[in-house]
């Protein structure tokens, strides 16, 4: 078996080097295809809800074709999944390869880069440091957030169950940006504040995932809410940045770094 998860995920990266991530995709998974066929492995690819684009349909199922700018300058990573995603498919029918493909939606977690680029993780160290949680206008486009453990356990069913997919896997429960970060703000820091900043090109409205093939088809459904997700990421968080997490709400300053102590209500 082969668990084919390589690109960059998150808008500020694969935006950096755009050639490299359309690469990445493309040749990326070409070889990772090529080394399944000789060794006759079969092989799951983790393709992306941003094959949707900015979705017309709402919400998405796997039938839905998308709605994507093909020259923006999310592009590289849209139209590269899209591109790999032919290629399993291509390679599974001319090769009668086993492959598996996953549509992933919005993951978070714990051990996510404190500099990852992506919403949740922002918004988790912002408040832990203190600093104003930083929504992209207008704040009311949605994202659907899935914990990470809920997601393995969905890509392993996938791996080891009948279907080649394309499978959406991710959490139907649907937040604005601004009910996120006020999620945020009670399980980490209810005194943070928010800005408003003017958002990036192609920024998808809306995004939630149809999940009934993963119900039905892998016996799938996401288990974590996100409050407890963030519970969870706030301590790894706190641990990493060297912030204390348990308390009374206040900022106080140990070895000269604010230490958030928060009330046990907002656990």
């Amino acid at each position: 078996q082969i668990y084919h998860l390589a690109c960059p995920a998150s808008p500020p990266h694969y935006k950096y080097n755009p050639i490299k991530t359309m690469k990445t995709s493309v040749l990326g998974t070409m070889n990772m295809l090529g080394l399944a066929l000789r060794v006759r492995a079969r092989i799951l690819f983790t393709s992306t809800s941003e094959v949707y684009g900015d979705p017309l349909e709402h919400p998405q199922t796997e039938e839905y074709w998308g709605n994507v700018n093909p020259i923006g300058v999310r592009a590289c990573y849209d139209e590269g999944k899209r591109a790999a995603e032919t290629l399993m498919f291509d390679y599974h029918r001319t090769h009668n390869l086993e492959i598996r493909v996953a549509r992933i939606f919005n993951t978070y977690g714990p051990r996510m880069n404190l500099g990852d680029g992506r919403v949740v993780s922002n918004f988790v160290a912002q408040a832990l440091k203190g600093v104003p949680l930083t929504i992209y206008q207008p704040g009311t486009q949605t994202r659907s957030f899935c914990f990470v453990s809920d997601l393995v356990d969905g890509l392993i069913r996938l791996m080891e169950g009948n279907s080649t997919g394309p499978i959406n896997l991710g959490n139907p429960d649907e937040f604005t940006m601004e009910e996120l970060a006020q999620a945020v703000k009670e399980v980490v820091n209810p005194d943070a504040k928010v800005i408003y900043k003017e958002n990036t090109a192609d920024d998808p409205r809306q995004r939630k995932p149809n999940i009934t093939k993963a119900a039905t088809l892998l016996g799938w459904t996401p288990k974590i809410k996100l409050k407890e997700g963030l519970r969870l990421m706030r301590e790894d968080f706190a641990e990493r940045l060297g912030i204390n997490s348990g308390g009374d709400g206040s900022a106080v300053e140990d070895n000269g770094r604010p230490q958030w102590r928060m009330t046990q209500g907002s656990r």
